[in-house]
C-alpha cells in the first residue's frame, strides 16, 4: 500500500512556478496590483464604450475583458460564478513569472494600439504595471558586491593561468 500512496503524491500536479524565488509580500503585491488594474480596467473600460466610435468601443470592450480575465487570474475568489475559475486560476500559478508578465503587458498594449487616449492609457496603466512587477520578479534578486567581486576575482585568476600556460607553450 505504501508504493501505491507514493505513486500517487509523484503523479499529484506540479508544485506552482512562484517558487522562484518571490516573498510572500512581493507575491501579495502582485496579486493587489492584478486586482486594482482590473477595476481600473473595467471603469475605464465602461467609459470608452460609451462613444460612437468603433475602435473606442473595440477597446473598451477589449478592457472589460481584460478586467475579467486579471481577476480571474489573481483573485479567483472575486469570480465564484464561473465554474472554471479556480482551474483557470491553478493553471495560471504554474506559469513562470516572464510569461505571466507577456501575457499582462500584451493584453494591456492591445487596447492602447486600437484606440490612443487618455482613458485606455490610464485605465491599462495597473495592469501593465503588474505584468512589469512579474517581469521584475523574473529577474531574480539584486546579487551583493562581495560574491560580485569574489566572481570577478575567480574570472580574472583563470584569464591568468590561461595566458601564463599560453606563454610556456610559446617557449
Amino acid at each position: 500500500m505504501s508504493g501505491s500512496g507514493a505513486a500517487g503524491a509523484a503523479a499529484g500536479p506540479a508544485p506552482p512556478a512562484q517558487e522562484e524565488g518571490m516573498t510572500w509580500w512581493y507575491r501579495w503585491l502582485c496579486r493587489l496590483a492584478g486586482v486594482l488594474g482590473a477595476v481600473s480596467c473595467a471603469i475605464s473600460g465602461l467609459f470608452n464604450c460609451v462613444t460612437i466610435h468603433p475602435l473606442n468601443i473595440a477597446a473598451g470592450v477589449w478592457m472589460i475583458m481584460n478586467a475579467f480575465v486579471l481577476l480571474l487570474c489573481e483573485a479567483p475568489f472575486c469570480c465564484q460564478f464561473v465554474e472554471f475559475a479556480n482551474t483557470v486560476a491553478e493553471k495560471v500559478d504554474r506559469l513562470r513569472s516572464w510569461q505571466k508578465a507577456v501575457f499582462y503587458c500584451g493584453m494591456a498594449i492591445v487596447p492602447i494600439v486600437m484606440s490612443l487616449t487618455l482613458t485606455t492609457l490610464l485605465g491599462n496603466a495597473i495592469a501593465f504595471a503588474t505584468g512589469v512587477l512579474y517581469g521584475l520578479s523574473a529577474l531574480g534578486k539584486k546579487g551583493d558586491a562581495i560574491s560580485y567581486a569574489r566572481i570577478q576575482q575567480q574570472r580574472q585568476q583563470a584569464d591568468e593561468e590561461k595566458l601564463a600556460e599560453t606563454l610556456e607553450g610559446e617557449l
